[in-house]
């Protein structure tokens, strides 16, 4: 079951919060959001698939922002009402944010306005510009948000992205203080599913991305008989990608396998070496790198990306991995 966002800010036990009109009907809250107290739904749209675009930049002209993250998944859209004056817009995005971050979201993008003037994240521009490129379906309360009033406050955006078994999430979270007594929130979130397991080759672009960001990549594509450390046909592309790259890159690299925690750790510790040693032999005897360039290691389950809790974790989980090794 995939965890719910914990507010981070503890709030004090004697402060009742405002009274609150009741949910729509027919909501199904999205499972990785835990809504903040006292709010209640008053509109929502579920799709299960559809493009959608990402802003992660300001605002460079009339609704135009250049730095976008085109994706397409599942799509759910939900907009939270907070009535009363004794929540502030600033106080419920703070625990929004920091609910996001404390779940390890990678931050594409933060701002928050008392103004809202202006074109960086977070502007009553910026959101014009995001809205504009993902329109809002429908009718209800939400449309709101698209029109000030005139008693109304600031506003803070987060778009934030997370790598999950079941593929990336993408979130964009916009509080406001619409009038002196309501605080609206939209949170969008797009679901994108992982592609099919060999249908990704590791690109020579991505290998040196993630060698100079992280010391290590993870060589998509390289395909493995079931329970056997024989190399299937279809990771021929693969490495000759991966060959292309060391010819190009001088220098000494680890070359580690990993599996899942299914099994005794000795029989997965043997067969995640026993696979990078495959791959070593492959690129060696078949594309010419230099033996004493590759040193092979097996991990096991020692070093999940997941928790191994269903199989598409697990799926993630067996892997090989080029290894920066410093000279």
């Amino acid at each position: 079951m995939p965890r719910r966002l914990i507010f981070a800010a503890i709030l004090a036990l004697a402060a009742p919060f405002a009274a609150t009109a009741a949910d729509i009907d027919g909501i199904v809250e999205h499972p990785m959001i835990d809504r903040y107290p006292g709010q209640s739904i008053r509109w929502q749209t579920i799709e299960n698939y559809r493009p959608y675009r990402i802003p992660t930049g300001p605002v460079t002209g009339y609704r135009t922002i250049d730095d976008w993250i085109d994706i397409e998944g599942r799509v759910t859209r939900t907009y939270y009402t907070y009535k009363g004056t004794d929540r502030s817009w600033d106080e419920i995005f703070l625990n929004f944010r920091d609910a996001f971050e404390l779940e390890q979201f990678e931050s594409l993008g933060i701002g928050f306005s008392d103004d809202r003037r202006g074109v960086d994240i977070g502007s009553r521009q910026w959101l014009n510009a995001y809205l504009a490129e993902n329109p809002l379906t429908g009718q209800g309360e939400v449309l709101a948000i698209t029109s000030g009033s005139s008693s109304q406050g600031g506003q803070g955006v987060f778009v934030g992205t997370k790598d999950r078994a079941s593929g990336r999430v993408y979130v964009v979270v916009t509080v406001e203080q619409h009038s002196q007594d309501l605080v609206a929130t939209l949170i969008d979130v797009v679901e994108v599913k992982p592609p099919e397991t060999g249908f990704v080759v590791v690109g020579a672009e991505a290998i040196g991305r993630d060698m100079i960001e992280k010391g290590h990549v993870v060589l998509d594509g390289i395909l493995f008989d079931f329970d056997k450390a024989t190399l299937q046909a279809a990771s021929d592309e693969a490495l000759g990608v991966i060959a292309g790259w060391l010819k190009q890159n001088p220098g000494r690299f680890y070359v580690v396998g990993h599996t899942d925690a299914v099994g005794s750790f000795d029989y997965n510790q043997s067969l995640s070496e026993a696979r990078a040693q495959t791959v070593i032999e492959a690129l060696v005897d078949r594309y010419g790198i230099a033996r004493e360039r590759l040193q092979g290691h097996g991990v096991g389950p020692l070093v999940p990306v997941f928790s191994n809790a269903d199989e598409a974790a697990r799926d993630r989980n067996r892997r090989v991995e080029l290894v920066e090794w410093p000279e």
